[in-house]
């Protein structure tokens, strides 16, 4: 079943899923890049730090061997004292190289991916002590992959100080019987050889790492064609919602516009297919505005409350058929309809004026 469903899923992963992935912080990491700039800043503490580090302890150890009366063990304290002594020399030994090691492996994850804090990756999950998914990840592809790797790897090295050291062991030899300052130089120029040939070809496997980790990223994302139509539909959103939300929006605008009608100054219908209720007031607006228009049951509708609240409508088949579809409710109506209107309202007000002076 799990092989039917991976191939099923024959579809690139979509921006949607790649987002998901990247906010829940499943990147793809290569360990090969992290151990290749750990053998760099090796390299570089050897190079460039080594040199005074070794001498300075091969000192210590040289005074602590050949003059040991200079460290009394009589009492508890003269241990601790030698003790102290010898770690805080270990410690500035190997200081600026632990610096060097934490600076090249927060420089290889940040090489790889941007930094960013994801709480669902610390939370306790139930598949990491999942026996069957411990099985999945040791004897997977993934795990496969891992094991060759490593496999690799130690072939390499193995045949790399078999090669280094062939041709050095005279060298290292000789060193042995010279004082302790210069067998530390011995040591530290075999080990360059060594890491200069582990680091070029750490690189290659890291390139090679970080290629392959990127395409078992993209294909564990792949998706089976139903997942793409299932998040297509939940982006653009289900057909049947989406009709059910404009019925609404269109039932609250039609209320919205039945509430403004009483407000109209005129009414203009055709005399049963469109109505357009108008309202102008001299003193606040610069044009007519359209407070409601519709069509048939709505046309009625406006005709109807019109009527109730003594509104006078006008019955105009050409000018109402046209301005029901050049005009949009709560906005002024557009210039070539000034003139029209503008004769309707006039006898509106005339009509008011005869009604005051009667």
């Amino acid at each position: 079943m799990a092989d039917e469903d991976k191939d099923s899923k024959t579809e690139e992963a979509t921006e949607k899923k790649i987002r998901d992935s990247v906010e829940k912080g499943k990147l793809p990491v290569s360990k090969e890049t992290a151990i290749f700039t750990s053998f760099v800043a090796i390299l570089v503490y050897t190079v460039f730090f080594a040199s005074d580090a070794i001498a300075e302890l091969g000192v210590f150890l040289s005074n602590f061997l050949e003059k040991p009366e200079s460290w009394p063990l009589g009492t508890e304290r003269d241990v601790i004292e030698l003790y102290q002594a010898v770690i805080i020399e270990i410690g500035r030994a190997v200081a600026s190289l632990l610096l060097l090691l934490v600076i090249a492996g927060v420089g290889a994850s940040v090489f790889q991916n941007i930094p960013q804090f994801v709480g669902e990756r610390i939370q306790p999950q139930a598949s990491r002590i999942s026996l069957s998914q411990g099985w999945k990840r040791l004897f997977g592809v993934q795990g496969f992959v891992e094991f060759l790797k490593s496999l690799g790897k130690l072939g390499f090295v193995v045949m790399v100080l078999i090669f280094v050291l062939s041709d050095e062991h005279r060298r290292l030899l000789a060193g042995m019987i010279t004082n302790p300052v210069a067998f530390g130089s011995v040591i530290r120029g075999i080990a360059i050889d060594i890491l200069v040939a582990i680091v070029f070809v750490m690189a290659a496997i890291a390139v090679a790492d970080i290629v392959w980790s990127r395409f078992h990223w993209r294909a564990e994302l792949r998706m089976t064609k139903q997942e793409v139509k299932d998040e297509h539909k939940q982006s653009e959103g289900d057909p049947i919602v989406k009709s059910r939300l404009r019925s609404l929006a269109r039932d609250r605008a039609r209320q919205r516009m039945m509430t403004a009608v009483p407000k109209a100054t005129l009414v203009i219908a055709n005399p049963t297919h469109f109505s357009i209720a108008l309202r102008y007031v001299r003193e606040e607006d610069a044009a007519p505005v359209v407070l409601a228009k519709g069509q048939d049951l709505v046309a009625l509708k406006i005709r109807e409350i019109a009527q109730q609240h003594g509104i006078p409508v006008f019955e105009d088949v050409a000018l109402a058929r046209s301005m029901y579809k050049q005009v949009s409710v709560d906005n002024v109506i557009p210039p070539q309809f000034y003139q029209a209107v503008a004769e309707l309202v006039r006898v509106v007000y005339g009509n008011k004026g005869q009604r005051r002076t009667s």
